[in-house]
């Protein structure tokens, strides 16, 4: 079903060269250069919507407008002259539900001519620890590259193949440092730079906001395909900013150079805002994250990856029903007894379909948010983990592999629940390197605090 793509670009303009620093306006006229990896700030093009009062640059009734809709508003002027490629996953659409790739493939202004599909696949039919492969896109006829688990210079050499100038990153990320779309584009920016690709990031928002950074920062030594480098459990960061702080601190001392990087930003978002507030569609961002409440407890709950109990995968709540095969009542009652902030907890049996425990009845809980704001969600699975230990001290166990220190980030959570330390000092632990992180991230914050 190959097409010929290279002819959709007949009448383009001469390139747009964007070095390590460049920042730029992609409508009728270019901006100054900032600083590394510094977000585009789009100008329409004559004929595009005009802003909303208040909000620049975000449409009538909807306050956000992600990166894509941006340099589609743009006539894609930064990739004149350029073949392109997208690494993107069924998030990667506009709000009418069209995929950009789609899109993008019908439209003469651009030339796309590769896909680079991440964990789950491009059109996201893998489940956890697996991938599409390598095939041409039925629909578009495009090909589309396999980047899990590659990195470094094999995917350079993957970047090399597809025969794309520009690289573009565009999933939507729910802020947890263990969800691997964020070292895909980690790891592939460093393999652009060694590729010598330049790359542009079209931000989306934090599904979970962008208020703080949370939770315990990985240790060096404990780096896997669920955390790279030494950030926050909950990084509280855009892809965009994460880009920007990746290339500016770790991509030149594995590639030796930072990669020419650039971020189209989002107009209209803050801090404060969750993914509702951004009048943006849904999409699940991967099989077992099917709503923004997921997302909003995954950077606590998934800890219970780390554990013998299940963390909810092959029931309808993933990370929100959490539950093992001697799990009770108790464990409700003893949680319910805490009152944790922002939190109630129903006790609760389900059936995995598939993952731990399947077909088999577990009991255990139901988390549910009653204040998102109030909400600390990594705290509260320590707390939970506590809480289990104490309530069944006979059956709880951890993963015989320690997979909870790859998830935490080092060897001290789960050495201080076996020491049986309690919540508040479990949680004291961290606080001076969070507080590190927190100074670095500052650094790299392109939106503001508040609506």
């Amino acid at each position: 079903m190959a097409v010929d793509r290279r002819g959709l670009l007949a009448g383009a303009v001469g390139a747009l060269a964007l070095g390590t620093g460049a920042s730029v306006a992609a409508g009728p006229a270019a901006a100054a250069a900032a600083g590394p990896g510094s977000p585009i700030r789009l100008v329409p093009s004559p004929g595009s919507p005009e802003p909303s009062p208040g909000r620049p640059g975000s449409s009538p009734g909807r306050p956000v407008r992600t990166g894509i809709e941006r340099l589609i508003d743009s006539r894609y002027a930064m990739l004149r002259g350029q073949r392109a490629g997208v690494i993107t996953n069924p998030t990667g659409i506009l709000p009418d539900l069209r995929h950009e790739v789609d899109v993008m493939h019908g439209d003469p202004s651009v030339d796309l001519v590769a896909v680079f599909g991440p964990e789950h696949g491009f059109r996201g039919t893998a489940q956890a620890g697996g991938s599409e492969g390598f095939y041409d896109d039925p629909r578009t006829g495009l090909p589309v590259y396999d980047t899990y688990q590659k990195s470094g210079r094999a995917l350079a050499d993957v970047f090399t193949a597809s025969g794309v100038d520009t690289i573009l990153f565009d999933i939507q990320d729910v802020g947890a440092r263990f969800y691997t779309y964020i070292w895909t584009l980690y790891d592939s920016m460093v393999a652009a730079a060694l590729a010598g690709k330049r790359f542009v990031v079209l931000d989306r928002p934090n599904a979970i906001s962008g208020r703080s950074a949370s939770g315990p920062v990985l240790h060096p030594e404990y780096s896997t395909f669920v955390g790279r480098k030494p950030i926050a459990q909950s990084h509280g960061m855009t892809v965009g900013e994460l880009a920007r702080m990746f290339n500016a601190v770790w991509v030149p001392g594995e590639a030796g150079r930072p990669v020419p990087l650039a971020v189209v930003e989002l107009a209209g978002w803050s801090r404060d805002m969750y993914y509702e507030d951004t009048g943006l569609p849904w999409v699940p961002p991967s099989p077992n994250m099917p709503t923004v409440d997921t997302a909003v407890l995954y950077p606590g709950t998934c800890l219970f990856e780390g554990t013998q109990a299940s963390e909810g995968r092959g029931s309808t709540r993933p990370f929100e029903m959490i539950g093992a095969p001697y799990g009770n009542w108790l464990w409700a009652e003893a949680l319910t007894a805490q009152r944790l902030p922002g939190v109630v907890f129903r006790e609760n049996y389900f059936t995995p379909t598939f993952s731990k425990f399947t077909g088999q009845t577990v009991g255990g809980v139901q988390v549910m948010v009653t204040d998102r704001r109030a909400l600390d969600p990594i705290r509260t699975a320590i707390a939970m983990i506590v809480s289990l230990k104490a309530v069944y001290p006979r059956d709880f166990a951890w993963r015989p592999d320690n997979w909870i220190d790859d998830l935490t980030g080092s060897s001290m959570v789960r050495e201080a629940v076996d020491a049986g330390r309690s919540t508040d000092e479990i949680v004291a632990g961290w606080q001076g390197e969070l507080a590190a992180f927190r100074a670095l991230r500052a650094k790299y914050l392109i939106y503001r605090g508040e609506r």
